[in-house]
């Protein structure tokens, strides 16, 4: 469950750095759930409200608007078409000069071997000018403290009926997102190995978990994930998104202040993390994300852009433009 409070994001405030710097927030969801909504106004506020120049965003999945009739396997067929008419609102202009969600990423059940190039094929039909290919997270640990977003089996990455259907992602053009555990990163490094002509997204540095068994193991989780965040940055057809430091799963406990950090404190406890996956794979190969509304939990819009502006600020103009907005629009083809 993501829980925002806007009355305690409220509490830190922060004069936008570098205003004019042009971003592409590669990584938001959208959503109407019991107790959350995120929507376009709600995305607005953020984006257009929160000072930060955003120039583009891409849509990433989150089972949100599936398809209440028809064959199950086609149901996140809804998600996109639901995106697509949120992209076309902003297209419109009236709501400013932003491209939302001018990417799509989508879900489709890999397992399911070549028989997934259907549903492939129905979110092309979809959103055409903006489907970019699909996450299939493959989140899974041992401990009990961890949750395990649409269930995967443990070494999902190797198994033959997934990599069948991964393949057909090669076959029509798209991308492949990984949401994982750091853990996992190796399972990902022989994934990206075996199809080095499908391009894949890391996302949010690849999941270190200071939570549950791997509480206050601090210095052997980041031996562990940079291990792992440096065999993948050998492998050509991978980039990286910088961010997610929101999300519970690291063990911060951001969420938990009396009073929200500023972005001084977060960029300082962040930047070790952030910089070696940019040490690694190098600007052209990273781009920093908000993952809103999840690591709205613990941050504004306004203090996390911040953030990122300060571990980047001994950066060339270059290599900011890469950082911010250059990687993802490659990437995604905006």
């Amino acid at each position: 469950m993501t829980t925002v409070r806007e009355d305690w994001l409220a509490k830190t405030q922060e004069e936008v750095l570098e205003p004019e710097l042009a971003i592409c927030d590669p990584h938001h969801h959208l959503w109407e759930r019991p107790d959350s909504r995120y929507l376009l106004d709600e995305l607005l506020s953020d984006t257009r409200d929160g000072g930060h120049n955003i120039t583009e965003t891409v849509f990433v999945e989150c089972s949100a608007m599936y398809r209440k009739d028809g064959p199950a396997v086609m149901a996140s067929v809804g998600e996109v078409e639901f995106v697509q008419g949120i992209a076309a609102q902003s297209a419109s202009g009236i709501y400013g000069d932003a491209r939302l969600a001018a990417g799509i990423i989508g879900f489709a059940d890999l397992s399911a071997g070549v028989s997934v190039r259907e549903v492939l094929e129905a979110h092309i039909s979809a959103s055409r000018d903006r489907f970019r290919g699909i996450r299939h997270a493959s989140v899974w640990d041992a401990s009990p403290a961890l949750t395990s977003y649409k269930k995967p089996r443990e070494g999902m990455l190797g198994d033959a009926k997934f990599r069948e259907g991964f393949a057909e992602l090669g076959n029509l053009g798209l991308s492949y997102e990984a949401w994982l555990y750091h853990p996992q990163l190796m399972e990902l490094v022989d994934l990206a190995n075996a199809f080095p002509n499908v391009p894949i997204v890391l996302d949010h540095i690849g999941g270190p978990i200071g939570i549950g068994t791997y509480e206050g193991r601090n210095d052997e989780v980041m031996a562990k994930w940079k291990a792992g965040i440096t065999a993948l940055s050998a492998c050509p057809n991978v980039v990286v998104k910088v961010g997610g430091f929101g999300m519970t799963l690291g063990g911060f406990g951001w969420h938990e202040r009396e009073v929200p950090a500023g972005s001084a404190e977060l960029a300082q406890a962040m930047g070790p993390w952030y910089l070696h996956c940019i040490e690694e794979f190098g600007v052209d190969r990273c781009m920093f994300e908000s993952n809103f509304p999840v690591d709205k939990q613990s941050v504004s819009y306004t203090v996390l852009w911040n953030m990122f502006k300060r571990i980047a600020e001994g950066f060339s103009d270059d290599e900011k433009a890469a950082l911010f907005r250059g990687t993802a629009l490659r990437t995604y083809r905006i």
